[in-house]
């Protein structure tokens, strides 16, 4: 009995789900363009979002300078952004802005561009130019809607875009650091990989100064020095123990509390002694 009741749900389903196709594909076919686009809006209405995508692109052209132009474009703009098809949404919507910046959907268009980008931003190992394009565009939404409703979300997310793009410059801070002298004696030439963490978290706090990840730029900044101290030639050693002291004073002077004090105070002895004998 399972079995036959089982068997017979799946057969309605089948029948519906192909009643249905056959519906979506005959009105795709179709040459009645208004009754097409009501059937694309009938489609977004209910969530099926795949089938107004397919339809609307068709529609754009048709509508462009009509009443409805503005709601067929920012109606193919939400179908992709709920199809996941970010990369084409923001396409849509930054199409929507710079054909309507005053229309009816212009302030949500806007900020779906940025918002359309960061669900596009990969992690932080990786390219981050969405990235730097969903900051740019809700950077703009800001400054055409500051009074938005949308106003603190998009804040919200551009605080998370700028600490994604600091934890980048971290990572490659932390690469460089680990580096170090791994590719045979520093000395030839290899000390270039501290060099080059100092380098990138002081660019990164320059960038960054309110970041939460300062004091970890900071700690990678005295423990390269210290580094490229220890492996200096001697014609360096001196200066950059001496460097490699104030940078150590200066990070117990800004992070009195951090764990790492005991850290830079072992450092600032041993410059000294070197720096004293």
């Amino acid at each position: 009995m399972k079995k036959i009741l089982y068997s017979l749900v799946v057969f309605i389903l089948v029948v519906v789900l192909s009643g249905c196709a056959n519906e979506f594909n005959r009105v795709y076919k179709t040459s009645d363009y208004e009754y097409r686009y009501e059937y694309a809006k009938q489609c977004f209405a209910m969530g099926k979002y795949t089938n107004a995508e397919n339809l609307l692109i068709d529609l754009i052209n048709y509508k462009k300078g009509t009443d409805d132009a503005q709601e067929a474009l920012y109606m193919l703009g939400m179908a992709q952004y709920m199809n996941k098809d970010f990369e084409s949404a923001s396409a849509t919507f930054r199409k929507y802005h710079s054909t309507y910046p005053k229309g009816l959907y212009a302030e949500n268009a806007l900020f779906y561009v940025g918002q359309s980008l960061y669900e596009f931003a990969p992690e932080p190992r990786l390219d981050q130019t969405p990235t730097i394009g969903a900051i740019n565009a809700y950077q703009q939404f800001l400054d055409y809607f500051p009074d938005s409703k949308l106003r603190k979300q998009a804040q919200q997310r551009l605080f998370e875009l700028q600490d994604k793009l600091t934890m980048k410059e971290l990572l490659s801070a932390r690469l460089y650091y680990n580096l170090g002298g791994y590719f045979g004696n520093v000395n030839s030439g290899n000390e270039s990989n501290y060099i080059s963490s100092i380098i990138t978290a002081q660019n990164a706090l320059k960038t960054y100064p309110y970041s939460r990840h300062r004091e970890e730029f900071s700690l990678i900044i005295m423990k390269s020095k210290f580094q490229l101290a220890e492996n200096s030639t001697e014609d360096k050693r001196l200066e950059r123990y001496r460097d490699a002291e104030d940078e150590c004073y200066g990070f117990i002077n800004e992070y009195p509390d951090s764990k790492d004090k005991a850290l830079a105070e072992k450092y600032i002895q041993k410059c000294k002694k070197v720096i004293k004998d």
